[in-house]
């Protein structure tokens, strides 16, 4: 008897426990070895005073199992409350987003009809690590991180899907024009990456204009891999011009575990009406199995599914008249797809998939950790303060520079305000002073001999970052920015 995979299944909220009813039956049908551990996520999780949305026996079959099946879940609005989406990417190490977006000309409704686009993004990174600082009454931050082996890991996993499933280009999406350093870093590792993969073509776009492009002319594309924010974005755009965001699946991949989904939220206006698409979750459930090494499996649903859809039995939000034949349940249509079990796309192409269980080394290619020399040549200090303008400001704190450190300019939301400043910049009561070091590398005791004067001076500041030169190269942005 061939190998039985034990997989943690949670039904979500909303539409979840109807659409997964579907897919499990669907599996079921034909012929899926799993061992099904089902653990309640979502709403009512969350409000038993779990933060994440799992509790801790749902945690521990995930770790157990490895892979997990995910219906759609509701998120209670409140502060202290987590994404599951984002706690479960970051706890499970769950690095790549893949999320495959293909239009079904001509039996779903769309104006791209040779769209076959993967859309792959970094899972743990960027702004999506949800560190936040309220700083002043005017001001809110959010951190952005980016880092080597983050990126490097990333880029590297697109690079090998498009090896293993034949795609001809990787294109990068990024705002390096912007954020010079973060996106900076990420576009330079790409292109190292690239070097790797001589028989892929290798592009990048500046997101903004990519994403329109995307819109227009998805056919240009092939794979694209980006960063975390950024990619949430452009795979839902991306979802929406196959025809219906109802019929996307996605994979979160990690080095141990795996999670599945569809990409579409709980809908909770359409929840028990039976009329809800299954094909997202469907979806993510053939890449499942194509994960665990049940390809021929995944190949014989998808299929099936192909076959479905091209016989024009069509659930509600994809149903157009000309173009399907029936308009069917959640039920009903889970039952047109086993029907068709064995069954083959007679226009669209069928698929077909290894059993051979996909494998990721990426940890063991990061390029080697070398030690850059790294100098300490200032620091800015962000201030809450209101009590005039940027020249009275000046006038308060330059006094306070020290030998090391002294004040050499300030900002507002990112705008120099002084020396020099633009007197049409609106300022909040948020402030940055940079202080540079006077004479070469200073210690860390020159910052805090700086902060105590500051403090004694009844200074209110709110963080502080130090500036430090790499290999003789600033670490930092220019004061403009």
């Amino acid at each position: 008897m061939r190998d039985i995979t034990p997989v943690t299944v949670a039904r979500g909220d909303g539409i979840g426990s109807e659409i997964m009813d579907a897919v499990l039956y669907v599996m079921n049908a034909a012929g899926a070895r799993l061992k099904v551990e089902e653990v309640p996520a979502g709403e009512a999780v969350y409000k038993r005073g779990h933060p994440g949305g799992l509790d801790a026996a749902g945690w521990g079959s995930i770790r157990r199992t490895r892979v997990f099946l995910k219906g759609p879940i509701t998120m209670p609005q409140g502060y202290g409350n987590k994404s599951l989406n984002v706690v479960a990417r970051t706890t499970l190490g769950l690095f790549a987003n893949v999320r495959p977006c293909v239009s079904y000309h001509p039996y779903v409704r769309t104006r791209h009809p040779r769209m076959d686009v993967v859309i792959i993004r970094e899972n743990e990174e960027d702004l999506y690590a949800g560190i936040e600082h309220r700083q002043t009454d005017d001001v809110i931050q959010s951190v952005k991180l980016i880092s080597r082996p983050g990126s490097e890991r990333i880029v590297r996993y697109a690079f090998d899907f498009a090896r293993s499933n034949h795609r001809q280009k990787v294109t990068a999406f990024v705002k390096d024009n912007v954020m010079k350093m973060t996106d900076g870093l990420f576009l330079k590792i790409f292109y190292e990456i690239a070097a790797d993969y001589p028989e892929i073509k290798a592009d990048h776009m500046i997101v903004d204009i990519g994403a329109a492009r995307l819109a227009d002319q998805p056919e240009r594309f092939d794979v694209i891999v980006t960063l975390n924010l950024y990619g949430d974005i452009v795979s839902d755009i991306a979802a929406q011009l196959t025809g219906s965001v109802g019929l996307a699946g996605s994979a979160n991949i990690g080095e141990t575990c795996a999670m599945f989904e569809a990409i579409h939220g709980s809908a909770p206006m359409i929840a028990g009406q039976g009329i809800a698409n299954p094909s997202g979750l469907l979806m993510a459930a053939v890449m499942m199995l194509v994960h665990i090494g049940q390809g021929d499996i995944a190949a014989r649903i998808h299929n099936a599914w192909l076959k479905t859809i091209e016989d024009g039995i069509h659930t509600a939000d994809i149903y157009a008249r000309g173009l399907g034949r029936v308009r069917a349940g959640t039920a009903a249509f889970a039952e047109a797809v086993v029907e068709r079990l064995g069954q083959t796309p007679v226009t669209m192409p069928p698929v077909g998939y290894s059993t051979a269980r996909p494998a990721y080394d990426g940890i063991n290619r990061l390029s080697p950790r070398v030690r850059a020399l790294k100098e300490l040549v200032g620091v800015d200090i962000f201030l809450q303060w209101s009590g005039g303008l940027p020249d009275d400001l000046a006038e308060l704190v330059l006094p306070l520079s020290t030998d090391a450190l002294k004040l050499t300019s300030i900002s507002n939301r990112s705008q120099r305000v002084w020396p020099d400043g633009n007197a049409d910049v609106f300022c909040t009561d948020h402030w940055r002073c940079r202080f540079l070091a006077q004479h070469g590398p200073v210690q860390h005791g020159a910052i805090v001999e700086l902060l105590g004067r500051l403090a004694a001076a009844g200074i209110d500041f709110t963080q502080t970052e130090n500036l430090s030169n790499f290999d003789g190269k600033a670490g930092f942005s220019s004061p403009g920015q």
